[in-house]
């Protein structure tokens, strides 16, 4: 059942399943909560398991023309609080990732794990800002069709044939979210500081799922980043959609991880 919260004069939308310790599901960039569906099935079999549209996201609306990895943070915050959840184990993908960072370095005993699925805790390089900013340009003009090709781009190549019915309902979903917040989240993710520093001290639980050939994310530095800060790590052989091009595999990972936090 889809809820929603007052944040800034602004409707967030979340859900709340099953009975547990907490478990908080935030999505990626183009995503909105659906993405955990088979997940939540799961993990709600023995944990509370709330699933969080980000701003300009799923049925969350836009606040402001920059969604910071701050701000959006806020918002996960303003959740819990009206659950009066007061620890949980976070899970990012991508774009949820850099969120729950930013959640862990202003209030790190809220976090009793996170998981950075296909994300990092760097801040995006010269050429990764500049992609943004070509995209930012772009959409305004070539919307749906941009959005589609990226939403392709996620996947390894060799896996777009397979899961092509998968792929074609992601793009459905993508195309939801309104061009005000693709450019916003776009804004607030090429400013995100590294916080790489938040998972070294961090005195809570880390996982890294990684994809071998993520076309967004270069695996060897994702491998460096996660032993660099004694996190757990899990490779899988394909791309940067793990919930679709390995779902069973991570679904287990991802069980595994929450019973050890």
């Amino acid at each position: 059942m889809q809820n929603f919260i007052i944040y800034k004069n602004t409707n967030i939308a979340f859900s709340s399943v099953g009975k547990g310790a907490a478990v908080v599901l935030l999505h990626g960039f183009l995503e909105n909560a659906t993405m955990w569906s088979a997940i939540v099935s799961e993990i709600s079999k023995r944990n509370r398991v709330i699933c969080i549209d980000l701003l300009g996201h799923g049925q969350t609306a836009c606040l402001g023309y920059v969604h910071t990895m701050e701000l959006m943070a806020e918002t996960v915050e303003a959740v819990l609080k009206r659950l009066k959840i007061r620890r949980a184990v976070f899970i990012g993908h991508s774009l949820g990732g850099y969120v729950a960072l930013a959640l862990a370095e202003k209030n790190p005993k809220k976090v009793k794990g996170l998981c950075l699925m296909n994300s990092t805790a760097r801040a995006d390089d010269a050429i990764r800002v500049e992609l943004r900013n070509r995209a930012i340009k772009a959409v305004r003009t070539n919307y749906k069709n941009l959005v589609r090709m990226s939403i392709s781009n996620l996947f390894k190549e060799a896996n777009l044939k397979m899961y092509e019915q998968e792929i074609l309902k992601a793009k459905e979903q993508a195309l939801l979210t309104p061009v005000q917040g693709y450019i916003a989240a776009q804004a607030g993710m090429k400013t995100r500081p590294d916080r790489t520093a938040v998972l070294i001290d961090a005195p809570f639980k880390k996982l890294f799922i990684i994809g071998k050939h993520d076309p967004v994310l270069n695996n060897k530095l994702l491998l460096k980043e996660a032993e660099e800060t004694a996190a757990e790590i899990v490779v899988f052989p394909d791309g940067h959609m793990s919930h679709i091009e390995n779902k069973n595999e991570l679904i287990t990972a991802l069980k595994q991880f929450v019973k050890s936090c």
